[in-house]
């Protein structure tokens, strides 16, 4: 397959610490493809709530603090841009109190619909993209050219995610991977869109593989999926 002659969506869901980002982004460049990072997004929305001083049970305060919010999420794989009212959040969105608040925000239907319209309108706006996030297989881009679920060994992704901050000490990374199942728990048991695999997608399970070996799987599908086969 020509690298730079895909034209379609490459979908990328699965729970965190699986090295979704660093794939998605590699995929993209090789591509030639916009990237769109959909967990940045909620992310945002979760800084913008935090500022706002609302509980994380007040649905309906969470809702119009995320409308209220001017979120801008970039769709260069080149560069990471979140802004949030103007503020760059790139490096906080990471954070662990975003991290331990973004599931209440992401659970909110209302919220859900109101980025899940944005992340559509990003990618109608790009002839080819890869999109990462939890639920853009089974519902924001359930006709996507590529479906993929990308999952690991527990332990190995929270020894991945501990590497991303830089966390080296055993008890930190011990709470890592215990947010991690936190999480997991959480997106996968909420009502509105839950963390699972799209009937039609190809599970890779990446705990064996280094990032580029995942990168070549996921470029080799892609082709396949429009019917030029690596």
């Amino acid at each position: 397959m020509s690298e730079f002659g895909f034209r379609g969506q490459v979908t990328l869901d699965g729970p965190s610490g699986t090295g979704k980002s660093s794939v998605a982004r590699a995929v993209a460049t090789r591509l030639g493809a916009d990237y769109l990072d959909t967990g940045a997004m909620y992310r945002a929305a979760t800084v913008a709530v935090l500022d706002a001083g609302v509980d994380l049970d007040d649905a309906d305060g969470i809702t119009r603090a995320v409308a209220a919010a001017d979120i801008r999420i970039g769709t260069s794989a080149a560069a990471e841009l979140v802004l949030v009212d103007g503020v760059d959040v790139a490096e906080r969105i990471r954070g662990a109190e975003v991290t331990r608040a973004v599931s209440p925000v992401s659970a909110v239907p209302a919220v859900r619909r109101l980025l899940v319209d944005r992340q559509r309108a990003l990618v109608a706006a790009a002839d080819a993209v890869v999109v990462e996030g939890r639920d853009i297989g089974t519902v924001v881009l359930p006709d996507a050219t590529c479906k993929i679920y990308l999952t690991a060994a527990p332990e190995v992704r929270a020894e991945r995610r501990a590497g991303q901050l830089g966390v080296s000490d055993p008890a930190r990374i011990a709470q890592i991977a215990a947010d991690l199942r936190r999480r997991d728990e959480y997106d996968s048991s909420r009502a509105d869109s839950p963390l699972r695999p799209a009937e039609d997608a190809i599970v890779v399970d990446s705990t064996g593989l280094d990032r580029e070996a995942v990168v070549e799987r996921v470029l080799d599908l892609a082709g396949t999926a429009v019917g030029d086969p690596a």
